[in-house]
């Protein structure tokens, strides 16, 4: 079975992260199969909005360790940095279901989306500092502008464990749903809007939302691509993915500022 499941009812596309007994942890291939379907989605008249979960317990744990250290992102070719663009670019309305824990890009991927509904067990993290990275997917831009510069610092700082009530409060997502409610939850709007809305007014005003800050935020995914990149190859990064596969805490003390 796929690890990215897709599939097409009443107008709405469903992207399912399928990799349940790692976490749904996201791979190259499963980049570029998500890419691959937004683009498909993109061009059929017939699919309205996207949704976007994952199966089981787990919306998705971030990227597979070993698949991405194997074949880390080098720049704006990169699968993961494809994905990311794909969704900032993406016309019509995204819909996100975090059914449950939310790491890294799981997160991050949801500043992308236009409605996100997150279930009420669900624990989110953003850890790029915790691994010697800096924050991917125009964080860095977008989080200080939904929150505000202070938690948006906290969250991305320290890269601690969030609940989901504190998801809504940020302006990551627009309600907290029970766990065994959320899919039905999320499948009925998305449906509302491919069914009992104009898709050219949907499109329309979600390009208008975004026009404001369009061109920041490309420029906030390249910046961050880079930086991203020039982090993985340091001495900090090397020290914490070993402490990960060592299963110990990282020593960031023996470093220079």
């Amino acid at each position: 079975m796929s690890d990215l499941l897709v599939s097409t009812d009443d107008g709405v596309c469903t992207l399912t992260f399928n990799r349940p007994a790692r976490k749904n942890a996201l791979t190259v291939a499963m980049y570029e199969a998500a890419v691959t379907a937004l683009k498909a989605a993109a061009d059929d008249g017939t699919i309205r909005v996207v949704l976007i979960t994952g199966a089981g317990e787990t919306f998705t744990s971030g990227n597979d360790v070993a698949d991405f250290m194997a074949t880390p992102p080098t720049g704006d070719d990169s699968p993961v940095f494809q994905f990311l663009l794909t969704l900032q670019n993406f016309q019509k309305p995204i819909v996100i279901a975090v059914n449950g824990t939310a790491v890294g890009i799981g997160v991050t991927m949801l500043l992308h989306a236009d409605i996100v509904y997150v279930a009420n067990t669900a624990t989110l993290k953003m850890p790029f500092t915790t691994l010697g990275l800096t924050g991917e997917g125009a964080s860095t831009f977008l989080l200080p502008r939904m929150a505000g510069h202070a938690k948006a610092a906290e969250l991305l700082l320290f890269g601690e464990n969030f609940d989901a009530a504190t998801a809504v409060d940020v302006g990551l997502a627009a309600r907290v749903v029970p766990g065994p409610e959320l899919l039905a939850f999320a499948t009925a709007r998305a449906k509302i809007l491919a069914n009992e809305r104009p898709a050219s007014s949907l499109a329309t005003t979600k390009r208008l939302m975004k026009a404001a800050t369009a061109d920041q935020v490309q420029k906030a995914l390249y910046d961050e691509a880079v930086e991203f990149a020039r982090h993985l190859g340091s001495a900090e990064a090397r020290e914490a993915f070993t402490a990960f596969f060592e299963k110990r805490k990282p020593d960031f003390r023996q470093f220079i500022a």
